[in-house]
């Protein structure tokens, strides 16, 4: 089983100028110890799932690259980009920059954005669910005839582009990973049978996540793409520090599904580098162990 670390807390500590020494940190603790994949949350406000809106929250691209510099094997990406945040040439640019500075280690992690507050907030237009995921679509679309030999020109309903230019290239081949993120069964994992590389469901209970991947199976199927050559990710919902044992009979659950790599998400409160130094000693081992 691989592992991931999601960033999402920039609280601990508080201060502007320990949040940066505190990520690196924690990220050096995270791949000396073996962890598989960085990843932060892509917001502008801390969502009120995990504590108050004027919570200090950081630009997620900028904050990757900043980590780029700090190391070397692990993956780097948004757990997920809001589709509405950036558009999509912009977005295939930024991604690949990611990758040429990282040496190959950018995943575009991409989702459909839902966080209306912060939208209206900092003027991001609001468009209705059916148009996001269009959006989103349209997006996928671009970045990969942005990271392909075609350069000409894209029309989408939504989306206009003269030419798809992207030099310098991605490193990674055939292009940076695409992993769409949420278990929406109609449009999202319909979505992810389409176009993309990996999915990241909730891991909630075996239960959903067996009935989530039946789902995403059926949309293969009637796709013609091939569900092995996806790579099922979850993010853990559960505090595995606390709940230790019950959390790691789960994990060989969605092992047995097909799941190879669950996030984690330090615990709230705690200082991210001490949660990640206690994660690699203690639960690592025997997560990594599982599969």
């Amino acid at each position: 089983m691989k592992v991931g670390l999601n960033y999402w807390n920039y609280s601990t500590p508080g201060a502007p100028e320990q949040i940066g020494p505190a990520l690196l940190k924690t990220a050096r603790v995270a791949e000396q110890g073996g962890i598989d994949a960085f990843t932060v949350m892509d917001h502008y406000f801390q969502i009120e799932a995990y504590g108050q809106a004027d919570e200090p929250m950081l630009e997620g691209y900028t904050t990757l690259g900043f980590l780029a510099a700090a190391t070397e094997k692990m993956s780097l990406g948004l757990l997920v980009t809001g589709v509405t945040y950036r558009h999509p040439g912009l977005l295939a640019k930024i991604v690949t920059t990611l990758d040429v500075l990282s040496g190959g280690r950018a995943v575009l992690g991409i989702g459909a954005s839902w966080y209306e507050r912060e939208q209206r907030a900092l003027g991001v237009p609001v468009v209705p669910m059916a148009e996001r995921f269009e959006r989103l679509e349209e997006t996928l679309q671009i970045c990969l005839q942005m990271w392909s030999d075609n350069d000409g020109g894209y029309g989408g309903t939504h989306y206009q582009l003269a030419e798809t230019l992207c030099v310098p290239t991605a490193l990674s081949r055939p292009h940076p990973p695409i992993m769409i993120g949420g278990g929406g069964e109609r449009k999202t994992l319909l979505l992810v049978a389409r176009y993309a590389d990996a999915c990241n469901i909730f891991a909630t209970t075996p239960e959903d996540v067996a009935h989530k991947l039946e789902v995403l199976r059926r949309h293969c199927d009637a796709e013609g793409r091939d569900y092995d050559a996806i790579t099922k990710t979850a993010l853990l919902t559960r505090q595995i520090l606390v709940e230790t044992d019950p959390v790691l009979a789960e994990v060989e659950q969605y092992a047995a599904l097909g799941i190879s790599e669950v996030q984690v998400m330090p615990d709230p409160g705690r200082p991210v580098a001490e949660f990640t130094d206690e994660l690699v000693t203690k639960a690592l081992p025997r997560l990594q162990a599982i599969g």
